[in-house]
């Protein structure tokens, strides 16, 4: 009888040690993402005819992405992350034609528990991140304000507002993120040239975070210098852009208040307009009802340069009730208007479910 058990032990005894390998090397690699999906009706500013759609990312962009760590000892891990872009309405991967197939991001690091991590590739900004934080639509690039007035650009009549240039993602650069110090952290980008004589064609940027209880600050600030090179399109008659945002946010339990500030400069050289100057506030709120959040926000921006200005008045509401913690049901409604234009405005019901 003890014959029998000796090769199930032995069996049991190599499961054993594989198993413990495995857990001293503490390893991991995670296949995750989330598939976001709506149906409405879509009508731009300046434009006569609504379009009535069946469209990918209505709350949030779908994604996927594959991300593991391994535990090099001594409180420092060896991390990775592919992260890309898809389109549910069609199956087509990026956010558009042309777009990379991890967009999202592409970075290999290390993280240190007192040290901080340092990401090398192609790194979410900082100040993207400052962005979508501090508003209650996150990063919906159909539905919310702080977006459309951050990364859309405008024209009215000699004016024209390229908002942010240079994604929410860049190629090429190296990020450091600092410990969290008691709710505070810190982050820093640099974005490389490549290319020969061409040291001063770069990007660069960092925010502060704080989150403490209720509370919740942030300070950001870009600096993009234009050529074909770094940036990701080249801009005639363009030299450089600063951009500055402040975030607030507290959570009154009834009621979470949100606060935005931002000022964009963005510096002609043989442009005829001059400097073209952005100034925008956005102001919102969160309301937990029943299973889900009600969700409102109001965004109010100038433009200028020397040939004139326009003004631009957005905002949203929404509800997002919540099936699971991994599924959601939306309904939204977003209206748009630029001075000396026709209104826009988007509204539609969606789901959204995480993997």
């Amino acid at each position: 009888m003890q014959k029998q058990c000796k090769p199930a032990m032995k069996l049991a005894a190599v499961a054993a040690t594989l198993l413990s390998g495995a857990a001293m090397a503490q390893s991991s690699v995670t296949l995750y993402g989330q598939a976001d999906m709506f149906v409405g009706g879509v009508k731009s500013p300046g434009v006569g005819e609504r379009a009535w759609v069946a469209d990918s990312g209505g709350m949030q962009t779908s994604y996927w992405g594959i991300k593991g760590t391994e535990d090099l000892g001594g409180g420092t891990k060896a991390i990775f992350d592919l992260n890309g872009f898809f389109r549910t309405d069609s199956g087509g991967s990026g956010r558009f034609n042309g777009d990379s197939l991890f967009s999202r991001g592409a970075y290999v690091g290390l993280q240190n528990d007192t040290a901080g991590t340092i990401k090398l590739g192609r790194n979410t900004t900082p100040y993207f991140i400052s962005t979508i934080l501090f508003n209650p639509l996150v990063d919906s690039y159909v539905f919310a304000p702080t977006i459309f007035h951050t990364y859309f650009g405008a024209t009215s009549g000699a004016v024209t507002d390229p908002g942010i240039i240079g994604d929410s993602g860049w190629n090429n650069s190296v990020l450091y993120s600092t410990p969290n110090f008691g709710g505070l952290s810190a982050n820093l980008i640099y974005a490389f040239g490549e290319q020969p004589g061409a040291g001063g064609k770069n990007k660069w940027g960092g925010n502060v975070l704080y989150f403490g209880g209720p509370f919740a600050a942030t300070v950001a600030y870009q600096q993009v210098r234009f050529g074909s090179v770094p940036t990701d399109f080249a801009n005639a008659g363009l030299s450089r852009q600063d951009a500055a945002q402040l975030g607030l946010s507290y959570d009154f339990k009834v009621v979470k208040l949100f606060a935005q500030g931002q000022y964009i400069k963005t510096r002609a050289t043989t442009a005829p307009s001059g400097d073209i100057k952005h100034v925008n506030g956005q102001f919102g709120a969160s309301v937990p009802i029943g299973a889900g959040s009600l969700l409102a926000s109001y965004a109010y921006d100038k433009t200028e340069n020397s040939l004139g200005d326009f003004k631009r008045n957005t905002f949203a509401v929404a509800y997002d009730y919540n099936l699971s913690k991994r599924t959601d049901l939306y309904a939204a409604y977003y209206y748009d208007k630029i001075t000396g234009i026709e209104h826009g405005d988007t509204f539609g019901v969606g789901m959204r479910h995480k993997f």
